[in-house]
């Protein structure tokens, strides 16, 4: 059996859902939090939607409060507790092409005695997120650099309007692979149903525009 590292976007979704296509069982999700601020690190969602989330894919999610200073430690304290009385050979990451990113987590993974699993691993970007569309998924855009994703774009759905911004833009990485934006999934296959926002609102700190989620609801299949 195998965890996943979880952020709710749509690349440690298509990173599960390629692993499941692949005949690996995901029995748990390990969700990392801000303590400054109770948002997921780095995305900045609020807690409670990947609590929903969970909900709808059915598995067992568990949020770990992380700092910047104990970070990695702080990770593989996640991985334990969450892996406890489960035999667990591997966790999945939904990484594409920073070596960094790859280092980190086959570090944080050797570590813990578990195998790194990176099912997106070194495929084109451009492709991914159209298989990804193609796929049914939906996913609604939460974040952006304000110098890579104009604010329109903000709370709205990957589609094929976005798709075709993004070929106008040579500079952004079709996936957001060097953090020009981020996503949070809200339906699609893997989802019991999916998470409809009914009130939001656009907000700016460090150099991103975030949208702040006010207000939404769970809507079962």
């Amino acid at each position: 059996m195998y965890l996943a590292s979880w952020s709710g976007g749509k690349d440690s979704c298509f990173a599960v859902y390629q692993a499941t296509q692949q005949g690996k069982k995901v029995a748990g999700l390990l969700n990392c939090v801000s303590r400054e601020n109770g948002r997921v690190s780095f995305h900045g969602v609020d807690a409670r939607l990947i609590q929903a989330q969970a909900s709808l894919l059915g598995m067992p999610l568990l949020q770990k409060e992380t700092t910047p200073d104990r970070y990695a430690e702080e990770f593989k304290e996640g991985v334990r507790a969450l892996s406890q009385g489960d035999d667990i050979t591997g966790m999945v990451f939904g990484d594409i092409y920073l070596d960094e990113h790859l280092a980190w987590v086959e570090g944080v993974c050797r570590d813990i005695g578990i195998k790194a699993v990176e099912p997106l691993w070194g495929q084109d970007t451009s492709a991914l997120i159209n298989t990804f569309v193609a796929a049914g998924f939906r996913s609604v855009i939460i974040a952006g650099r304000s110098d890579c994703i104009d604010q329109e774009w903000i709370g709205r759905t990957i589609d094929s309007a976005f798709l075709e911004y993004l070929r106008k833009r040579p500079d952004v990485d079709p996936c957001g692979e060097r953090g020009e934006y981020h996503t949070l999934v809200v339906g699609g296959p893997l989802f019991n149903g999916s998470i409809e926002i009914t009130g939001s609102e656009v907000v700016e700190r460090n150099g991103y525009r975030f949208l702040d989620v006010k207000a939404y609801q769970v809507v079962a299949s």
